[in-house]
């Protein structure tokens, strides 16, 4: 929800979705939520392209197998993305990331990745495009709309949007299996990412 705010998601605006994690699904949904259309969720597994369908992407891509920037340009008439929202951590997302946002639009770089190393190209594109490359935090005080939102504020508006069901977590909660399944299972959130996206259980 920090990220949407702080990329100034509008009615109308499109939306580009790097990572479809648990985050970038919940963005996904709350981009959707304040209005964005078309919104674009890309990732390179099937499964976490199939949950942003199932929370509303009007798109999704799997940027391994195109040319992600030019695609984002494709799906909005060549305007490119309003807004991109990146939850990947991942450089070539960044690069796609410029390469796809509209003259003047937001990049907005939600994940904490560790150095990009080579490989992130800030020039011609970056220049041709003049985004604005907002970093977003929004356990860090002050937020950027402090003092009327706070760490707390977000938490307390989004417990209401799942609490009223305007928020779901089904698509993002999977697989779901027993306990004692536990120990096989967990290992697979690093070693084998394409077969969960969070990993529920349940105690019987």
């Amino acid at each position: 929800m920090g990220a949407v705010r702080d990329g100034h998601v509008r009615v109308g605006d499109a939306v580009a979705v790097f990572g479809m994690g648990a985050i970038g699904l919940l963005v996904v949904q709350l981009a959707k939520l304040s209005g964005a259309d078309p919104v674009i969720a890309l990732d390179p597994l099937d499964n976490r392209r199939e949950a942003a369908s199932r929370c509303g992407a009007d798109a999704v891509l799997d940027p391994s197998a195109c040319d992600a920037g030019l695609e984002i340009k494709r799906a909005t008439q060549n305007r490119g993305a309003d807004v991109v929202i990146e939850y990947s951590g991942n450089v070539h997302a960044m690069q796609a990331a410029l390469r796809g946002v509209a003259y003047g639009g937001n990049v907005v770089a939600g994940a904490y990745p560790p150095p990009y190393g080579e490989g992130l190209d800030l020039g011609a594109e970056a220049h041709f495009n003049t985004p604005n490359l907002i970093f977003s935090r929004a356990c860090s005080a002050p937020l950027r709309d402090h003092p009327r939102w706070t760490e707390a504020r977000i938490f307390e508006h989004c417990w209401k949007l799942l609490s009223d069901g305007t928020l779901t977590g089904e698509p993002i909660v999977s697989p779901i299996v027993p306990f004692y399944q536990i120990v096989n299972e967990y290992p697979k959130i690093m070693s084998d990412p394409a077969s969960n996206v969070k990993l529920g259980c349940t105690f019987e």
